[in-house]
């Protein structure tokens, strides 16, 4: 079963069907949808909550949403995960409502750490659009060092964009 993670504030729990409200408001949203591409009807939430617990009994990711009292905030997720390597990939998004209270900085925080004393990774990467400098500060909050820039990696409704891919290793202090 799929932990949950407490962390300074805001607790990382496994998604819940009740969540997929917030979920659709998440995919509503349109900074979210800028760089995230995508929206959701009722069933695709639905399919979408059920596909983590899939995942993660197959060990080919996990997602957790990020909630602040009872309320669900924002999600987390690690994208695939290759243990021969010792490296996975993070994304996230957090609700406007929530946001400049380093909801996201807390969560990948606690997730890294996760990642590396339960998993045993080594490397837990991200990328972000160039354009994207909030995310950039979410990572650079995180202790996620810049490693460089991707060009034309990802394309979003506006077109190919360039990608900043930051990492933190477990070596990392």
């Amino acid at each position: 079963m799929q932990p949950t993670i407490p962390t300074s504030g805001v607790l990382l729990r496994p998604w819940r069907q009740s969540d997929r409200s917030a979920v659709l408001a998440g995919y509503a949203e349109p900074d979210i949808q800028r760089w995230h591409c995508r929206s959701m009807t009722d069933g695709e939430a639905r399919e979408w909550i059920d596909s983590w617990d899939d995942r993660w009994h197959h060990e080919t990711g996990a997602g957790w949403a990020i909630v602040d009292g009872s309320e669900v905030v924002g999600q987390i997720n690690l994208r695939w995960f290759d243990f021969h390597e010792g490296r996975t990939e993070v994304s996230y998004w957090v609700l406007p409502a929530a946001r400049g209270r380093r909801v996201a900085s807390r969560a990948l925080s606690a997730l890294t750490s996760w990642s590396f004393t339960v998993l045993g990774l080594h490397r837990v990467e991200l990328e972000h659009s160039t354009k994207n400098p909030a995310s950039c500060r979410v990572a650079q909050r995180a202790g996620f060092a810049a490693e460089g820039t991707k060009r034309d990696e990802v394309r979003h409704t506006d077109g190919w964009h360039d990608m900043h891919l930051h990492a933190r290793l477990d070596t990392d202090a």
